[in-house]
């Protein structure tokens, strides 16, 4: 395999991972691994702001700050049920296709 993309030796300028020896599957694990982290992340805001609203939305007797937050908080746990389901048939996938998807080699 050569270390061309698009004519430009792009491992001894850039030094990406996707020189010599990496193809489409290390990239392709590498966005995946990306995506998941991030999406972990917004999960995360999502939950922190949810709950925020919720308890301003109580103190101060706003019902719509409080379902406001009810449902930020509901989406959050349905992507984090989505995420981790993600997560687990990515690994199930990689066991059966005997190499690391979320880990690729460096």
């Amino acid at each position: 395999m050569n270390n061309y993309l698009a004519a430009i030796p792009i491992h001894s300028v850039f030094d990406v991972r996707w020189g010599y020896d990496k193809g489409f599957a290390d990239f392709v694990s590498v966005v995946l691994f990306t995506a998941i982290s991030i999406a972990s992340v917004i999960l995360l805001a999502l939950l922190i702001f949810g709950g925020i609203s919720i308890i301003i939305g109580a103190g101060s007797s706003n019902p719509e700050s409080t379902a406001k937050g009810k449902k930020a908080v509901t989406s959050a746990i349905i992507g984090f049920l989505i995420i981790f389901t993600a997560y687990w048939i990515i690994q199930i996938v990689a066991i059966i296709a005997g190499f690391p998807i979320l880990n690729p080699s460096t």
